[in-house]
């Protein structure tokens, strides 16, 4: 056997989302990373050998405007543009893309870390090295650094170490958490595998294997949903295992889903019920995708009430809006629906001290360990949520180790340390504005060729009903002034109006009433109807105007949208609905698509000041600078310009890559567009150093949000401008940050 010895600032253990994104950002700060993982690939559960959906805050689409950024977002909008069709495979190569492109950060595959050096008092553990196997190369390594991050899912180098962790359910009573059992208990999220077919053009027979299971013994073929054309992930439900121990009873728990799965195909290919005479199994998982093991405690254990009243923690650094999802205890074979959701009303806020142990005082965890309630975690456990805590993680873990800190002084001593470098990196955190002093945009006075100042859509492609209630939602900047819809009415009627305030700035339902308007509507088609609503909130925000039902009324629709506007319908619970709490009564219904609808007064919710500090997603609002039409404006720009020359060495620009749209790894669901219409393809970034403007650096064909771009030299400055020559597709010109630097980004 080889020995090998591997010293960095942060070791990495496991490499699933959570791992390489943590494992990114500490490269990105400037630290030296290793990032260990057991497998052959990366990617975790979301990787090719277990073919899980990557979902996160947008919750297939429940959850508005949450589409994670920050490194995740990277990935979501890399694996669109190069992989469009889903294929896993390329999904592997897209995460080992962005591992290897880190020059800080070396990766170990195969390597299984199964010893853990660490000493110290219970209360204060300290992580020495840890130690791997690396499987077909005989090699054991051991790494050294002063920064550990579990991110190995079941978290057995935080045991190994003495970290303290929770399994099982705790009692209803610890944390008063409606969805937790009276009593605690050991049972757990169960695990599944998953299967794909294929067409083969002809006939295939299926022998079962003799382990196969009969499912018609079982209550699987009443209680869960079989379809020949379902593949992948719609087979979650192929769950087992949350009575038994999920790590120690691996090999039987896998053995029972294998089972499962054979029979299952059995009943599709064999039980004369489904049209599967040419379809094949082209592949079925062998390693079992786990849910849930250890969770680690940190000084903060996030909560049930955390998630559903969006606390907002002042060391908040990530972001979820996955619903609470729960399953039974006896997966696939239990008679009760095979999960329940709660859903927050928009996303909620993962504070820095849920991702590190309070006893192990140089260990960070992220993905499915962290300091979480079982209730809790239904919501946090899932693949892009893990991702953006990682990210979080892994900075802080570089900021840490950087400034000679430990975890817990970080998070409550130098909090503003990881927020600015969270915000400079373009980060997956939610409601902290920019105010780093080494932004030099924030001492600038900010102006643009023009703006978008009023919102209108005219131009009819069909009529929505007014059957159920209809929301519009509108940013009300400074103020919502009189609203115009495009109407037909089968009799004179009136149509009615409800306007609301929503609850926090990251939500998008309605939530208190600031007034109800009404307009008399004749008898006609296509008429223009009246809402004086004049609504002026103290801070800009956005309106939910509810238009009531009338039967009597269509509003007539548009295939074009507006930026920063929405449109959704309002559905009742069905009679039958067990989970009531789980359901979503309003949902939108118009993907890139809108009313057509007039606002009389101009709007500054996209003005040129909106790229300098803020924050860079919507927050109350679109936070973005938006342009005239480009055929009004065939070369927009926006331009930052100070009183002094200042020194420039590096501007950051994050674009608009719509965080509305809902991406997937594997594509649950399909999206037309490989590149974000709203991405600004070809731009210049020019400045002007007394001189007059030259262009200091020249982009075509961008496909991404997150832009850095170093100049040669430090340059003295008066201003510097964007110039947007062509985008992906838009109409307008989006830009939502510009941001300069007297120093280049620590790499």
């Amino acid at each position: 056997m080889r020995t090998e010895h591997v010293e960095s600032d942060l070791t990495v253990i496991g490499g699933g989302l959570a791992g390489c994104c943590a494992a990114i950002a500490a490269a990105r700060q400037g630290a030296r990373v290793a990032l260990v993982q057991n497998r052959p690939v990366l990617g975790g559960n979301s990787s090719s050998e277990i073919r899980v959906w990557v979902c996160g805050a947008t919750a297939h689409g429940v959850q508005r405007y949450a589409r994670e950024t920050g490194i995740m977002g990277e990935l979501f909008v890399e694996n669109q543009y190069t992989n469009p069709d889903g294929n896993p495979y390329y999904w592997d190569l897209v995460l080992l893309e962005a591992v290897r492109a880190e020059p800080n950060l070396r990766l170990f595959l195969n390597t299984d870390v199964r010893e853990v050096e660490a000493d110290g008092p219970p209360d204060a553990r300290v992580i020495r090295s840890v130690t791997g196997w690396t499987m077909g190369s005989e090699r054991v390594v051991t790494f050294t650094s002063p920064a550990f991050a579990d991110c190995s899912g079941d978290g057995l180098v935080g045991h190994l170490a003495g970290a303290e962790y929770r399994t099982g359910r705790e009692a209803r009573a610890e944390f008063d958490e409606s969805w937790a059992p009276e009593v605690p208990d050991d049972a757990m999220l169960g695990s599944t595998i998953l299967f794909y077919s294929t067409d083969a053009g002809h006939p295939v027979p299926f022998v079962p294997p003799s382990f196969a299971k009969d499912i018609s013994r079982t209550s699987i073929v009443d209680r869960r949903v079989i379809r020949a054309d379902a593949k992948g992930c719609a087979f979650w439900w192929i769950e087992w295992g949350g009575e038994r121990d999920i790590v120690h009873d691996n090999e039987e728990i896998r053995d029972e889903l294998q089972a499962a799965v054979y029979g299952i195909w059995d009943h599709i290919k064999n039980s004369g019920e489904f049209d599967a005479d040419n379809l094949t199994l082209e592949w079925i998982g062998s390693v079992p995708g786990k849910r849930e093991y250890r969770r680690f405690v940190g000084d903060h254990v996030l909560t049930q009430h955390d998630v559903l009243g969006q606390t907002e923690f002042p060391d908040r650094v990530a972001f979820g809006g996955w619903s609470i999802d729960l399953h039974p205890p006896g997966g696939m074979y239990a008679t009760e629906p095979g999960s329940r959701h709660w859903h927050p009303d928009g996303v909620y806020h993962i504070p820095l001290r849920s991702l590190y142990s309070r006893n192990v005082t140089n260990m960070w965890m992220a993905g499915r360990t962290i300091s979480a309630s079982h209730v809790a975690f239904g919501t946090t456990r899932v693949m892009a949520t893990c991702a953006v805590g990682g990210e979080a993680a892994g900075t802080a873990a570089a900021l840490a180790v950087r400034h000679g800190l430990t975890p817990r002084e970080l998070a409550t001593g130098h909090l503003d340390l990881v927020h600015r470098a969270l915000t400079r990196a373009d980060g997956p955190h939610l409601g902290v504005p920019a105010d780093d002093p080494a932004d030099l945009a924030l001492t600038a006075r900010a102006r643009a060729s023009s703006q978008l100042r009023t919102l209108a859509v005219e131009v009819s492609d069909g009529t929505e009903p007014l059957d159920d209630a209809l929301g519009i939602v509108l940013p009300a900047d400074p103020e919502l002034g009189a609203l115009e819809l495009l109407v037909d009415a089968r009799h004179g009627t009136e149509l009615v109006a409800d306007v609301h305030a929503t609850s926090k700035p990251q939500n998008y339902l309605p939530a208190r009433l600031v007034q109800t308007v009404t307009a008399a509507v004749p008898a006609g088609e296509k008429q223009w109807v009246r809402l004086d609503v004049g609504w002026r909130p103290g801070t800009p925000q956005n309106a939910f105007v509810v238009l009531r039902a009338d039967p009597a009324l269509s509003v007539h629709r548009s295939a074009t949208a507006e930026p920063g506007t929405l449109v959704l319908r309002h559905r009742e619970p069905a009679p039958d609905e067990q989970w009531t709490e789980q359901w979503r009564a309003w949902k939108r219904i118009l993907q890139r698509e809108s009313l057509c609808f007039r606002l009389d007064g101009p709007t500054s919710a996209f003005a040129a000041d909106r790229v300098v500090g803020g924050h860079a997603r919507p927050y109350g609002g679109p936070q973005m600078w938006v342009s005239d039409p480009l055929e009004h404006d065939p070369a927009p720009w926006v331009e930052l310009r100070w009183d002094s020359p200042v020194t420039v060495a590096e501007v950051a620009l994050v674009l608009d890559d719509d965080v509305e749209e809902d991406l997937i790894n594997l594509h649950h669901h399909s999206t037309p567009f490989r590149v974000l219409p709203t991405l600004l393809r070809d731009y210049e970034l020019q400045l002007d150093d007394g001189g007059g403007w030259r262009t200091a650096v020249h982009v075509t064909g961008n496909r991404r949000r997150h832009r850095v771009h170093p100049l040669d030299a430090p340059v003295d400055v008066r201003a510097l401008r964007v110039v947007a020559t062509a985008t992906n597709g838009a109409p307008r010109a989006h830009v939502v940050s510009v941001r300069a630097y007297g120093s280049a980004t620590r790499r």
